[in-house]
């Protein structure tokens, strides 16, 4: 099969278009053949090594996160799926490999794909689906008549989250450019502040729950400073915490390091009386299931910005990396 893999790890890197086995399948995996895959900012974060401290992926493999296809062949002990089902997912950390014709996929990763959406539109879904409901509703358990400010409302997790903030009962806040504003009003955003002529620290007061999504240090303090006491700020940027790091296995030195990187975000969070969680989304079959019927009920709907072709998958990344996609792009494998 063709599949694009990070060769060397590298900012300057681009992936190499390849020939590789078909993979084999265990006994709680499925075979699925690619019909679509999300391009999303992680694809290029891991191909530059950023997060080699606690995804030490060996090179060479085949980069790509999210995915939409067809059920091909099913291990001995898959209960779920049968040959011939429309399936999407968000495969687990180490069994990614998305950028290819096709994928070995833990049956417990895996979801039936809506059946109103495109291929295309379903593998724009399942990493900034899982992220969304990650933080808000099993993190920030985010209630009807909270108030929730998303940053990066045109991004591709903020296009989603504003979305499922709005079926949760949420006042939803969100930062754009004046070009996004009826993008993600049309979404459900009730207040929309535009970054390049406010500044939100001057807007916002008393809120229950923050997803933060900037990587700049005073965009976090002064997220910190818009919430009410006892509220939850979710960082999908970081610093991660020593608490992250246990959790997903790191040993006692990398849980120091993660607490020394995390000191001033913490400090901060404890004297304002707030919680603040670090996310590093997970593969779950079971809430991407949940997330089916959303998007099934027409609770939420995707937000595509552009489609390449196979061939194109650096070109995809390329545009990831400036920043300006409205929602997500895809990549078409067949």
């Amino acid at each position: 099969m063709k599949a694009f893999q990070v060769k060397k790890y590298g900012k300057n890197e681009n992936l190499h278009f390849t020939e590789v086995a078909i993979p084999s399948i265990k006994s709680n995996e499925v075979l699925v053949q690619i019909h679509s895959a999300g391009v999303n900012l992680l694809d290029s974060l891991i191909r530059n090594g950023e997060f080699k401290i606690f995804l030490p992926y060996k090179t060479p493999f085949i980069n790509g996160h999210d995915m939409a296809g067809v059920v091909t062949e099913v291990g001995s002990s898959v209960s779920k799926f049968k040959v011939g089902d429309e399936v999407y997912a968000r495969p687990s950390d180490f069994k990614v490999g998305t950028f290819a014709e096709y994928i070995a996929v833990d049956e417990s990763d895996l979801a039936l794909k809506p059946k109103n959406i495109s291929m295309d539109e379903a593998s724009s879904i399942p990493l900034i689906g899982l992220t969304a409901w990650q933080a808000l509703v099993e993190i920030a358990n985010l209630k009807r008549g909270q108030k929730v400010f998303i940053q990066a409302g045109s991004g591709g997790v903020g296009t989603f989250a504003i979305q499922l903030a709005k079926h949760l009962g949420a006042y939803v806040a969100t930062t754009t450019s004046s070009k996004n504003i009826d993008l993600v009003k049309s979404l459900g955003a009730d207040l929309v502040i535009d970054y390049k002529k406010e500044d939100f620290v001057n807007v916002l007061k008393d809120y229950d729950v923050v997803l933060h999504s900037n990587r700049e240090a005073k965009v976090l303090e002064n997220s910190f400073k818009i919430m009410r006491k006892g509220g939850t700020l979710v960082s999908l940027t970081g610093p991660p915490t020593g608490k992250f790091a246990k959790k997903i296995g790191l040993g006692l030195h990398f849980q120091i390091l993660m607490n020394l990187l995390s000191l001033s975000a913490r400090k901060m969070a404890k004297m304002l009386q707030v919680n603040f969680e670090f996310l590093f989304m997970r593969a779950e079959g079971n809430q991407l299931m949940e997330i089916t019927k959303l998007i099934e009920s027409g609770k939420i709907k995707p937000v595509l910005d552009k489609v390449f072709s196979f061939e194109q998958t650096n070109e995809a990344l390329e545009y990831i990396e400036t920043g300006r996609a409205k929602g997500k792009v895809v990549v078409k494998i067949k």
